[in-house]
């Protein structure tokens, strides 16, 4: 199937209106590509809702976002079931998690009843409400902002919702450079996101490209040994504030699923597909694997207590691993 428009030119309507933060919009289009739902973690400020947006606009899809707060209910996001007086009858409401693109702001800010409603929406793609199932528009991505400076009215997400999301990225600060280009870009001129740059069907056949793109033998190997090493890490070390080595092991309490495993597969080939190749290589498992592993893998106390960094431990299981 030719298709007129390229992943890369949605990448570049994002860059138009998204200062930096490059690793922000490639991980945005890597979920859109892959069929799967993404976490963004970062202090305010740093355009995690505004990237959210810009993609919505330049899909041309339906967004929808919900705004997290401890007094939300379940049925503020699904949607419930009214009595019509008129037909003596019930009526369902659909609820906001019917679009295209959902921004689930502040996710962590909703106790886990209201969490747990994202579940059968983000892995199953349907809602149900009373006796019915609702299917969910497709494409259907679910984009999550978590601020982690803020520990009060916050709740620590379930590990059955951290392992739905098919990557967790960290936003960072932008460089002096990008600030001042910020400042241009926003409080001198007026500049919106740009709109219908593609649409809903050109993301459904990127999707099946990026399906069709090949992965050798070799590199499944490489991908389940890369995920089965975080389960057993008692070989790996890592340099701790100490300045004393600490086996990765002693830091960990479980492994990455599974799960991991085929989100590496399926990261890989959307970062291939989004680089203009048919195929995957080690480089593209690589630069997925924190993203797909950083909420998958169970760290103890010890990883704050050792002064070791999170990344950096991720960092040294990939390194432990060769690349065919």
């Amino acid at each position: 199937m030719i298709v007129a428009r390229q992943p890369a030119d949605l990448r570049a309507a994002l860059a138009q209106t998204i200062v930096g933060q490059e690793g922000v919009i490639e991980a945005l289009l890597l979920a859109l590509l892959s069929n799967g739902h993404i976490l963004l973690e970062g202090p305010p400020g740093l355009a995690k809702t505004l990237s959210c947006r810009s993609l919505a606009a330049a899909l041309d899809g339906e967004f929808k976002r919900i705004q997290f707060t401890p007094d939300l209910l379940p049925s503020d996001i699904v949607g419930t079931r009214v009595f019509d007086q008129r037909e003596s009858n019930f009526a369902t409401v659909l609820g906001p998690i019917f679009a295209n693109v959902v921004l689930a702001d502040e996710i962590n800010r909703a106790p886990a009843k209201v969490q747990s409603a994202l579940l059968e929406a983000m892995q199953e793609r349907q809602v149900t409400i009373g006796p019915q199932t609702y299917p969910l528009p497709d494409p259907f991505v679910v984009m999550a902002t978590m601020n982690p400076l803020d520990s009060e009215g916050t709740y620590a997400l379930p590990i059955a919702q951290m392992d739905r999301f098919l990557m967790k990225v960290n936003v960072g600060y932008p460089t002096r450079d990008e600030e001042l280009r910020i400042l241009d870009r926003f409080a001198i001129a007026d500049t919106q996101p740009l709109r219908a740059v593609a649409t809903l069907e050109d993301v459904r056949a990127w999707r099946k490209q990026a399906h069709d793109v090949h992965i050798d033998e070799k590199l499944k190997l490489y991908i389940v040994d890369l995920v089965a090493i975080s389960r057993h890490a008692d070989r790996v070390t890592v340099p701790s504030e100490h300045g004393t080595p600490m086996r990765v092991s002693e830091l960990i309490d479980y492994g990455a699923s599974p799960r991991a495993t085929l989100a590496l597969a399926y990261l890989a080939r959307a970062r291939a597909l989004l680089e203009g190749r048919d195929f995957a290589l080690p480089d593209d498992v690589r630069a997925v694997a924190p993203h797909a592993l950083r909420h998958r893998i169970g760290f103890n106390y010890r990883l704050t207590t050792e002064g070791v960094s999170m990344d950096g431990a991720i960092a040294a299981l990939i390194a432990a691993i060769p690349a065919p």
